[in-house]
């Protein structure tokens, strides 16, 4: 209804300007009422326009009411129907805006636990799991020379009690802060290279024990398992960094 009825502009049926004063929009009735009225001598007036003089005249005579209609022209010029259809626009507006706020702090959470995690876990692990690993090639090849010399079996043994210490520090980080799901692929592959890590270390303490070659062979391949799992885990890391 109130499309329709700002579909009449009642400034024009007044002859009045949009800006015109109460005082002004009165003048202006009155005289063309005068001049429409049946009983004028001036001219003969139809009863449509009398009607369409008479409902311009109980808007605009009325500020509020004016205001009401200003307000409606205004918002059916900008393209709308009506105020509802504005409000109900900004309310969409309004709740897309709050959604799209919730992504992003859901987002910059998961960033933020991303990062913690990273500092807090991936990287002491790694550097523990690099202690363990990088030294054994030299390691053998020392021990190689004479495995039964007792020096050398000495310091061979000390190396692996030095593993057990870094693999024992990296279990305490890998537990100190719950993986984010975004590092579920990562995390995984650290706790394999682990595990791997302390069946190795176990296998080549038995050979320090009976110097079964077998023992040190499978000690090898698991430590080699575990170097090919902390690659894994680092090229993951690497691809959710971008």
């Amino acid at each position: 209804m109130a499309s329709r009825s700002i579909e009449i502009n009642h400034y024009q049926t007044l002859q009045i300007s949009e800006g015109a004063t109460q005082q002004e929009i009165k003048q202006s009735y009155r005289r063309l009422a005068k001049e429409l009225h049946p009983d004028t001598q001036k001219t003969i007036g139809d009863a449509d326009s009398i009607k369409r003089l008479n409902a311009a005249y109980e808007v605009l005579g009325d500020p509020q009411a004016r205001s009401h209609y200003d307000r409606e022209r205004r918002v059916q010029k900008a393209g709308f129907e009506s105020e509802s259809q504005i409000r109900d626009r900004t309310r969409r507006t309004a709740q897309s805006q709050a959604h799209y706020r919730q992504r992003r702090q859901a987002a910059q959470a998961a960033d933020d636990a991303f990062a913690v995690w990273v500092s807090k876990v991936y990287n002491p692990v790694d550097r523990l799991i690099a202690k363990i690993l990088t030294p054994l090639k030299g390691e053998i090849r020392a021990l190689s020379g004479d495995p039964f010399d007792d020096e050398l079996m000495e310091n061979f043994q000390n190396y692996l009690e030095d593993c057990r210490d870094s693999l024992e520090k990296a279990r305490g980080k890998f537990q100190s802060v719950a993986n984010p799901p975004s590092t579920a692929g990562i995390a995984a592959n650290l706790y394999y290279c682990l595990n791997q890590l302390e069946d190795g270390i176990e296998e080549m303490e038995r050979y320090t024990y009976c110097y079964e070659e077998s023992y040190l062979h499978t000690g090898q391949e698991l430590f080699r398992i575990s170097t090919k799992l902390r690659k894994e885990a680092k090229a993951q890391l690497k691809v959710a960094n971008r």
